[in-house]
């Protein structure tokens, strides 16, 4: 098991990354001949948030390629939760939350943007897996968080699913304030009947 994991880990990264970030952005980019990724370069809170969040997976990628060569014992493990049937709970989670991101990011079609834009007016999308969440890419998100401290309970792996829900919290706020200036109240409609997360 803790080869598997120690393999399974950055191929899962380099694929979530590679597919849900890098892919999807130079599609997206092509579509629309705009750069999607839209976070500002400023002094702003909002700058500061899409900092942590450049910083919290830049350094989920560095743990994870460490966790593959340190032994376990450097990372300060939850000796508790070192269960087999929790490992493998994480792994599905895992696996289920890359298929639930790239599905929800597909279903946003050019919509899809890493940050707010506010040059361009977006398609609010509200059925598929929009449905059932306001946020589904940030729930595959919390659920690869939660699918990785599982496989993985040690202090880091717990400091970064802490810190990774707290900044997705605030992105999604910040994201619900544009949506609602830009929709208005379709965009009221949708939040009345559908839940933040699920």
């Amino acid at each position: 098991m803790e080869l598997l994991i120690k393999i399974f880990l950055p191929v899962y990264f380099i694929l979530f990354f590679g597919i849900s970030f890098v892919a999807k952005t130079i599609i997206v980019a092509r579509r629309i001949r705009k750069n999607p990724l839209v976070l500002p370069q400023d002094e702003s809170a909002y700058a500061l948030v899409g900092n942590y969040f450049k910083f919290c997976l830049a350094g989920i990628f560095v743990y994870v390629i460490l966790f593959t060569f340190l032994p376990e014992s450097s990372f300060l493990p939850v000796d508790f939760l070192e269960v087999e049937l929790l490992k493998f709970v994480g792994l599905t989670l895992m696996l289920l939350a890359l298929v639930w991101t790239i599905i929800a990011q597909n279903q946003m079609k050019d919509s899809w943007r890493i940050g707010i834009d506010n040059d361009m007016k977006t398609e609010l999308v509200t059925s598929g897996l929009f449905s059932v969440s306001r946020n589904p890419v940030f729930l595959g998100m919390i659920v690869s968080l939660i699918g990785l401290f599982l496989i993985t309970p040690n202090a880091v792996s717990l400091w970064f699913l802490i810190l990774g829900y707290v900044l997705i919290q605030v992105q999604i706020r910040l994201e619900e304030e544009f949506l609602y200036r830009q929709h208005g109240e379709k965009y009221l409609d949708y939040l009345i009947k559908v839940r933040r997360l699920i």
